[in-house]
């Protein structure tokens, strides 16, 4: 599989790439762009948050308890604290993520377990839409993009790293196939997997719906008014 230095800086490059095409492709405000990029960069590493100890786990979880209270100001700003609750909840998040997230991820994950699949990633983005409210969807759907960019480099990167070439043949390791995946030999992992992803769904289409003022009866009729435009 790839080592720590080539998964952060194939993600540090993409998210180069990704904020600089945010920039001057799509006008994007260079503050959202520079977020982007170090959400991208950062994202690469995240795979390895089941990684029982070293450099990847240590590194991931000091910058998630540091960076998510940051993106949730604006967040407990609409809810109407004040700067001094703002600055005791961060403080609160940053000791619960520092501490007591890294020790359930130790114990309760194991390295290249569900935490390496497609449903992670997506489960990261979401997460990732959720953490950064702003008034400019666009942005906010940009930041999540550059958070799956990350997430699936790790991914793919392993996979390749799967891969080899040997005496004129090529060779699948018998890690191949432990990254990019929907689903793991553990059944309980596996259920908890998706559970924890349709929850998270179902928390980002209430955001949604919320934040384009749709009633949850508006919907199916929204829906039906869609499929009738397609199938005319």
């Amino acid at each position: 599989m790839a080592g720590f230095k080539t998964h952060i800086t194939t993600s540090t490059i993409l998210g180069v790439g990704y904020g600089t095409a945010g920039l001057l492709v799509y006008n994007v405000h260079p503050a959202t762009c520079m977020l982007a990029g170090g959400l991208c960069s950062v994202s690469g590493m995240l795979p390895d948050l089941d990684s029982d100890s070293g450099v990847p786990l240590r590194e991931s979880i000091a910058f998630a308890a540091a960076v998510i209270p940051m993106l949730l100001i604006d967040r407990l700003q609409q809810e109407g604290m004040s700067a001094e609750s703002i600055v005791l909840t961060g403080a609160i998040i940053y000791i619960a993520i520092r501490f007591g997230v890294a020790e359930l991820i130790k114990r309760y994950t194991v390295h290249r377990g569900m935490w390496h699949s497609i449903p992670a990633a997506a489960i990261a983005c979401l997460m990732a839409f959720m953490l950064c409210t702003c008034d400019h969807m666009g942005h906010r759907l940009f930041k999540t993009g550059a958070v799956m960019i990350g997430f699936m480099s790790h991914l793919l990167l392993d996979e390749l790293y799967s891969i080899e070439w040997k005496r004129g043949q090529i060779r699948m390791k018998r890690s191949f196939g432990t990254a990019v995946k929907f689903w793991s030999k553990n059944t309980w992992a596996n259920i908890s997997t998706y559970v924890k992803l349709a929850a998270m769904a179902a928390l980002v289409f209430a955001e949604l719906t919320g934040a384009f003022g749709y009633r949850s009866g508006q919907i199916n009729e929204i829906a039906r008014e869609f499929v009738d435009k397609i199938f005319r």
